[in-house]
């Protein structure tokens, strides 16, 4: 089973939000908090469903016409 944003979220002891953050870099975040995200990413091999940000892009961009 693939690993998700919030498997990533508990390994490094953060939220969900966190992870998106670093992942989009968005928001201040420590440099603590950011080698700990990488550090859960390498560890569980953590890849983003490519397929579910684009569907939640065309739905962004729809909300804003």
């Amino acid at each position: 089973m693939r690993p998700k944003l919030e498997d990533v979220a508990k390994r490094a002891n953060v939220s969900k939000t966190t992870v998106s953050r670093v992942l989009n870099n968005r928001g201040y975040l420590s440099q603590k908090t950011i080698d700990n995200v990488y550090k859960a990413i390498e560890e569980l091999n953590y890849q983003p469903n490519v397929v579910a940000r684009q569907l939640f892009q065309k739905k962004t961009e729809k909300e804003k016409n």
